[in-house]
């Protein structure tokens, strides 16, 4: 007869033999440990360069989980963020026909990138838009012969080069932050630049986001007058414009008018009025003879993305951040349509808009004059401030702030999401009431 002890560990080792087969048949599920490390052993440099790109349900989810560890510091944060981003091996040479979705919907752009790029190396970018009757893939042909090895060129599609809608213009910006996302780009040296109607979109979005780009080169091409006081935004972004005599199609008035608006705000700008003509469109063309100038004033170009001063004129319609200044909240003022100005209600027509002037006249004071705007923010940072000292805001002749300002990682990683820009960090914003009895508004 066996002995107990001996029938107890064949009983128990029957039992583990069944449990190991069971788990070899239905084995357990793999624990999110066992696949991605928990947020408290992630790598910091890891969950910010996530929270960079990320949607916005984990973006939110990856902020709080930043902001409680102890290693998270504003310090630590910007040297992750500033450090060189490794970019994978892309495609170069010519490529016509590119997909992107914008709103939802299908588009496409023409993109060429010289065989001479590398990802280790930063490479000026130019965003071209094409008139009526053209594609993004059709520019390629007219520009890849002329451009050298340079300039990587970005040449979207939108439907009779109606640039001036507010699709063509999610379709530019869309495109060119995903060429800066997937190609290496200096963010000093993007270019925009059009002709015909793609002229007419290079004046309009390069007034609303010239805070984005070294310079524009509008071709061909014109503004309605009530768009004219938004050229006040190109303080610091030189314009090169040109126009033939001979023109029919677009009058060269409409540039001469432009040239005259810029010499009033003082914007720096230069004008090639040429005399060439083509036997099929006349003056109405950019002649192949224009290019080298315009590629040498390119290469003399940088972006100021910290100016001490800033100009800016906004629609109710765009409403977001110029460098390191935003306009919040307004009075009614225009508010442009889908197809920008078509409307022409009493507040376009009139030129009604929201306008700012900020400046920093001193060590950590700043000097801001409004007109129609109730609530503004400044953004701030270590180039214009100094955190160690109080901040001190004029607004229209009085004190609106006077006091310390403190570095916030939220903000910090908030504005490099919301802006696609990490170069310029901004840790700081201040948001900034206006008395209703302080509110200026122009007859």
């Amino acid at each position: 007869m066996m002995h107990w002890k001996k029938i107890i560990v064949l009983l128990s080792c029957l039992v583990l033999s069944l449990v190991a087969l069971q788990s070899w048949a239905h084995p357990l599920p793999e624990t999110a440990g066992d696949q991605t490390a928990q947020p408290s052993e992630r790598n910091l440099a890891s969950m910010v360069k996530e929270y960079v790109e990320a949607a916005p349900d984990r973006a939110k989810e990856l902020l709080a989980d930043i902001q409680q560890r102890p290693d998270a510091t504003v310090e630590s944060i910007s040297k992750i963020l500033q450090q060189p981003r490794q970019y994978e091996t892309q495609p170069v040479g010519a490529q016509p026909r590119r997909p992107i979705r914008v709103r939802g919907e299908g588009a496409e752009y023409a993109l060429y990138v010289p065989p001479s790029y590398s990802p280790e190396k930063p490479m000026a970018l130019i965003l071209c838009l094409h008139g009526a009757g053209f594609t993004g893939e059709a520019y390629l042909d007219r520009w890849i012969p002329r451009l050298g090895e340079k300039y990587i060129l970005a040449c979207p599609s939108v439907t009779m080069g109606s640039w001036w809608t507010r699709f063509g213009e999610d379709l530019a910006l869309t495109v060119l932050d995903e060429v800066q996302t997937q190609y290496h780009i200096d963010p000093d040296r993007i270019f925009l630049t059009g002709m015909s109607n793609g002229g007419i979109g290079t004046w309009i979005i390069g007034m609303h986001y010239a805070d984005r780009f070294a310079g524009i080169a509008p071709m061909a091409s014109g503004i309605d007058d009530v768009l004219f006081p938004f050229v006040e935004n190109l303080a610091h972004t030189p314009v090169y414009v040109i126009h033939g005599a001979a023109d029919r199609v677009m009058p060269v008035q409409l540039s001469r008018d432009l040239v005259k608006e810029m010499e009033r705000r003082g914007i720096p700008y230069q004008y090639q009025e040429h005399t060439w003509t083509h036997p099929h469109a006349g003056g109405h063309f950019f002649p192949k003879q224009a290019l080298p100038e315009l590629i040498t004033w390119f290469d003399s170009q940088q972006r100021k993305p910290l100016p001490r001063t800033i100009s800016l004129v906004r629609d109710a319609t765009h409403l977001t951040p110029f460098s390191w200044v935003r306009i919040d909240m307004t009075d009614q003022i225009a508010a442009f349509t889908e197809n920008l100005i078509d409307s022409r209600d009493e507040f376009i027509t009139g030129g009604v808009y929201a306008k700012l002037h900020a400046q920093v006249t001193d060590s950590n004071k700043f000097e801001v004059s409004t007109n129609r705007i109730r609530r503004y923010t400044l953004f701030l940072n270590q180039d214009l401030v100094d955190f160690s000292k109080p901040v001190i805001v004029e607004t229209n002749g009085k004190v609106s702030y006077e006091g310390m300002v403190e570095p916030r990682i939220d903000t910090l990683l908030q504005e490099v999401r919301h802006r696609s820009d990490s170069h310029t960090l901004f840790p700081v914003k201040l948001t900034i009431d206006v008395p209703s009895s302080d509110i200026v508004k122009e007859k």
